[in-house]
């Protein structure tokens, strides 16, 4: 029931619907308090209501802002308490008495200080904007941009100034309560001197030198960075803010290239999102902006997603414009009719050609570029179970998705037979149980399953904990846990320095990666996970959710898989180890393999996964794995060649289309040349800031 009620009130936690729940009880208490009267039933009643209040913001919660859209605000809720506190004097005969018209002064007074209060704030936040957010981008040089703040001024401001009133109205209570009017006019003077106080400490960032420099200069300091730093190929990206792994995925190819290679971002909650990178990155939130800016040394503008703000880049001709993706599989938005917009549409292989000849969306076939999947070189080629170690079988399902079709996911019909037949396998095998981090959002049912499956796993690994055929180097593993520990600290240490409280502005000025650092922070990462593999027994089933260990570890410490269709599959296809693929929604095996080109060398599972024994043969014996030729044709198909190297092939493509840039670019003005003044503007090699001054419309437009 209490699950129930938290998942309809949308709270995180149990703590938090009881604080919301206190809070909203605590207001009717506090009118009750007030005609009986009583103060000590109110200060009880008004405590409850400021310490909820204050978790509640402090958790961030939901209700928060639900609260805002009914007329019962931040704000309301302070005012409400302050009017039913002169209530309670009121009913207390104490209506006429000094105090009363003190407390009435200071909380008029008190809300006259709300107004300027919430100007600066406002106005502080709005001038420490910036038109243009970087990182990596040396504007400390060029534009002087100030020190925010204490962030004790401006973060949750607005609770912080009403919850000054708490003085006044402990005082004016203890004046009701004493009948003395000392302590309530001490209250009234502690919260409007702290008011008057907090404005103006405020004050000063709104003036001289501690404002930030204005849009023009900064987007000049910009331009003045661009034409030194001579940028030659850009990934492009616009999105929300669940979609920033798409950006992320491309971050160390980019920081691969052998080109001058710059991240252009459209949206701020994508910088936010955005993982360290070596690479400059500049988020240009306003079109306008971004058509100004001098990008006229770029070469190769690279597009990971097909999304509408792409039109203010490719409307340039100076470059070539390249749709690159975020992944490979069969779904429908591989194969995007918007793809023929681009110069060239890169994929990984030879199934991506394909699926654009078979869909018939208008992208020529010379038009397609294999360049492979420079991002799957961490992914370990199979050598075969390591003697002395039972079998690792991974289980990877996707989450239940946006509908209930049952393909969507083997969590609900499969899941638990799955499971069940890996954990009793003989000979045994160990389990590794990794789920898509959105499984259950949106399906109870879901969740329940995955709940199920968990419990599974853990049943099975203290059972197996419990067999004395299985014993473990308890030393060794005490050891690896201490490392781990160790290597999170330092990793914590290495990754809170710095940027911690900082805003946008100070961001931009100091964004500077300090390549040691993120080096450090690479290296202990690697050593974190192979210091988390030695943590256990390498027989122990493990659950395994969250960030760390990452999938493609999981793969590595894998002799097999099973999972579901998504791009999961396409890329443990990388690794040339057997795999399982469950068909949830029943289309039968040839329907199934038909429709899934990755899944052609898979060994298919119904939802009883009756057909996993083919699988583990495969994994105790791959001298007789049937399948072990069609998964190395399947890979080459799907993939592209072990040889050249994927990152020498994107580099290889990037080289060439940059070389085509350049021709075009010449010719242009070699035309110019040629045709003297009867050359009409239009025909000019189009400069970026020239181009976009008459575009202004186009903008909106697009």
């Amino acid at each position: 029931m209490i699950s129930t009620a938290i998942r309809v009130a949308r709270v995180g936690s149990a703590a938090e619907l009881a604080a919301a729940v206190l809070m909203m009880l605590g207001f009717p208490c506090l009118m009750l308090a007030a005609l009986v009267p009583s103060v000590p039933a109110f200060a009880a009643a008004a405590a409850v209501t400021y310490l909820a209040d204050h978790y509640l913001h402090r958790k961030g919660s939901y209700l928060i802002n639900r609260l805002s859209k009914v007329r019962a605000g931040l704000s309301i809720r302070f005012l409400i308490r302050q009017l039913l506190l002169i209530l309670l004097l009121a009913r207390l005969s104490l209506a006429d008495d000094l105090i009363s018209y003190g407390a009435i002064a200071c909380f008029i007074a008190f809300y006259g200080l709300q107004a300027p209060h919430g100007a600066l704030v406002t106005l502080i936040r709005n001038r420490r904007r910036m038109p243009v957010a970087t990182r990596n981008v040396d504007l400390k040089s060029r534009i002087r941009i100030p020190d925010a703040p204490p962030r004790r001024l401006l973060h949750r401001s607005a609770e912080k100034m009403l919850h000054l009133d708490l003085a006044a109205v402990a005082g004016v209570l203890v004046s009701a309560a004493t009948g003395s009017a000392v302590a309530g006019f001490a209250g009234i003077g502690v919260t409007l001197v702290l008011g008057g106080l907090y404005v103006l400490a405020l004050t000063p960032y709104v003036r001289g030198r501690r404002i930030p420099p204005r849009a023009e200069t900064v987007l000049a300091a910009v331009d003045d960075w661009l034409r030194e730093y001579r940028p030659e190929t850009v990934l492009y990206f616009s999105g929300s803010k669940d979609s920033a792994y798409q950006v992320n995925m491309w971050l160390e190819t980019m920081e691969q290239l052998d080109t001058r290679p710059l991240i252009i971002l459209r949206e701020r909650v994508i910088l936010n999102n955005l993982a360290p990178t070596t690479v400059p990155v500049i988020c240009v939130p306003g079109g306008v902006h971004l058509m100004n800016m001098d990008l006229s040394t770029v070469r190769v503008a690279l597009y990971a997603a097909n999304v509408g703000k792409n039109i203010h880049l490719l409307r340039v001709p100076t470059m070539k414009h390249v749709f690159i993706g975020h992944g490979d599989s069969d779904k429908l938005a591989s194969v995007n009719p918007f793809s023929k917009v681009y110069d060239e549409v890169w994929t990984a292989g030879r199934a991506g050609r394909d699926r654009y000849a078979i869909a018939d969306v208008g992208v020529r076939d010379d038009d397609i570029v294999e360049v492979g999947r420079p991002q799957l070189a961490p992914i370990r080629t199979w050598q075969g179970v390591p003697e002395g170690r039972i079998p690792t079988v991974l289980y990877a399902p996707t989450w239940e998705g946006w509908d209930d079709n049952p393909g969507n996911t083997s969590i609900l019909l499969a899941g638990e037979n799955i499971v069940r037949r890996l954990v009793t396998a003989d000979p045994p095998v160990r389990v590794l149980y990794k789920p898509h981090p959105f499984t259950g959002t949106r399906s109870p049912q879901a969740k329940a399953a995955h709940q199920r499956i968990t419990a599974l796993v853990e049943k099975a690994a203290a059972e197996r904990a419990a067999d004395p055929r299985f014993t473990a180097d308890a030393a060794a593993q005490a050891a690896a846990r201490a490392e781990l520990t160790r290597i999170e600290a330092r990793i914590a240490e290495l990754v809170g320095v710095g940027d911690k409280g900082r805003d946008e502005a100070e961001l931009t000025r100091d964004g500077i990666v300090d390549v040691r650092r993120h080096e450090e922070i690479a290296r202990l990462r690697a050593e974190w996970n192979t210091a988390y593999w030695r943590s256990f027994p390498s027989w122990e089933h493990r659950v395994i959710t969250g960030a760390e260990p990452r999938l493609y570890d999981c793969f590595n410490v894998s002799d097999a898989m099973v999972s579901d269709i998504s791009s999961v599959v396409s890329d443990f296809i990388a690794s040339g180890k057997p795999y399982a693929v469950t068909d949830s929604a029943e289309l039968g095996e040839e329907e199934f393999k038909r429709q899934n080109t990755a899944v052609r060398a898979a060994v298919i599972l119904t939802n009883s996964a009756a057909e996993l024994g083919g699988l583990l043969a495969a994994v105790r014996d791959p001298a007789a794995d049937p399948l072990a030729g069609d998964r190395k044709e399947l890979k080459r198909y799907l993939l592209g060649p072990d040889e050249p190297k994927s990152i020498d092939q994107f580099n290889t493509a990037v080289a060439n289309l940059a070389l085509k840039a350049e021709t075009r670019n010449l010719g242009q003005q070699s035309r110019i040349t040629a045709g003297g003044p009867d050359v009409e503007l239009a025909d000019a090699l189009p400069g970026q800031r020239t181009s976009g001054i008459g575009d202004a419309d186009g903008v909106a437009a697009g």
